[in-house]
């Protein structure tokens, strides 16, 4: 089965192809500037379907007035004969979607029909930037491969477990059922391919593991995971709550919004600051790169510096608090881009654990990057902290495989 991979932003299309044979990827791109008459494709030929390797690249400039002529593009670049990896569009058999928000309505991958694409439409209330790009690369993919099953695989799944003590709010009632005010989490579906993966590295069913799961990139968060489901998470109604990120503030008193709103910002202003030049960026005034703030900090940026501690000692005060209410723990797991390449932030964060147990050991933290997987503490260590890269696309299409062939 060859499964294509699809995620759509308001003005972008990545995708991977995959076949799932081997859970090899063949190809593998992104189309940037959707809407526009000199949209970029990049897009390079991983592997051909006689299984010989393949490294042809390319990049060029097309008109993508859309998302659904962007898909036929890509297809396009799929099926061309220097660089593309299959012969026919017959050879894809699903395109799975990654689809941020399922709200209350969707608990699991899902195959897509008309009932489900009103429930993504209702709940792009709650995720207003993602889920209407989504739901038109459903539309595009529809149109470019007239039927071809699409599963919509859900951020909020995996997160879904959740029990009502760790998803309520303490806010009128009424709020809850009227208006669905509660905790939804996000980057579930990262959450699930790390906690399956760790569970496999560590010799055990993922029913078995006891995990607290941290996503570390631009956008960050954190899972408490008992027996193989989420039981609690960082991120909220919106993916503002929880850890310090990018260019998200996280966790923050709800009276600065009133007080910065009194005091001349509109809400939409406010908004927008929280969201776009808080965290990382609004601390250090410099970037939302942790890269950049870690040569900046050892050049003595003191912002810089405060803004790579405040990240750290946020990360380690939820992994305290998720550790209280675990029955027992397996590991910590770091991914994502930060947790899975910056050895700085890693060794701050065991040097932080120690009194849970964590015991650094530098020479794995050094051998641990650039996709490599396995613990950056001593055997010893009764808290392993382990660094698991992340992959998405691939726990998307397992799941577009697992619901075409249970149809």
């Amino acid at each position: 089965m060859k499964v294509f991979v699809v995620n759509c932003g308001s003005s972008s299309i990545k995708y991977q192809l995959f076949s799932m044979t081997n859970e090899r990827v063949l190809a593998k791109g992104l189309l940037e500037r959707v809407g526009e008459t000199d949209a970029c494709l990049h897009h390079t030929a991983v592997r051909r379907t006689n299984g010989q390797p393949v490294d042809k690249s390319i990049d060029q400039t097309v008109n993508a007035p859309n998302h659904t002529e962007g898909l036929k593009l890509i297809l396009g670049a799929l099926l061309d004969g220097r660089h593309g990896v299959i012969d026919s569009i017959a050879e894809i058999q699903a395109v799975g979607h990654r689809v941020v928000h399922g709200g209350e309505d969707i608990t699991d991958s899902t195959l897509v029909d008309d009932a489900v694409l009103g429930i993504i439409r209702r709940n792009a209330e709650l995720a207003p930037l993602h889920n209407p790009p989504n739901l038109a690369g459903i539309a595009g993919a529809m149109a470019a491969m007239p039927g071809k099953p699409n599963v919509a695989v859900f951020d909020t799944a995996f997160l879904a477990t959740l029990p009502p003590t760790a998803y309520r709010y303490a806010v009128p009632d009424e709020w809850y059922h009227k208006h669905h005010i509660r905790k939804y989490g996000f980057h579930g579906t990262s959450h699930q391919y790390v906690t399956l993966r760790t569970a496999e590295l560590l010799g055990k069913k993922p029913e078995e593991v006891f995990l607290i799961t941290a996503h570390l990139g631009n956008g960050c968060s954190i899972t408490a995971v008992a027996g193989g489901r989420a039981v609690d998470h960082s991120m909220g109604m919106t993916p503002l709550e929880g850890l310090m990120m990018g260019t998200r503030s996280g966790d923050l008193d709800p009276a600065v919004v009133f007080y910065m709103i009194e005091h001349g910002l509109s809400p939409r202003q406010v908004d927008n600051i929280l969201n776009k030049k808080s965290g990382l960026l609004g601390v250090s005034g410099l970037s939302n790169d942790m890269r950049d703030l870690l040569l900046a900090a050892e050049g003595g940026n003191k912002r810089a510096e405060l803004a790579v501690e405040m990240f750290v000692y946020r990360i380690v005060k939820y992994i305290g608090a998720y550790s209280a209410v675990l029955p027992q723990l397996d590991a910590v797991v770091l991914t994502g881009g930060i947790g899975e390449n910056s050895l700085p932030v890693r060794r701050k964060l065991c040097q932080r654990l120690t009194r849970l147990g964590a015991i650094a050991n530098e020479q794995r933290n050094v051998a641990t990057v650039r996709g490599k997987a396995g613990p950056i503490t001593a055997d010893g260590a009764t808290l392993p902290v382990w660094v698991v890269p992340t992959n998405e696309e691939l726990m998307i299409a397992r799941d577009t495989r697992r619901i075409i062939e249970g149809r």
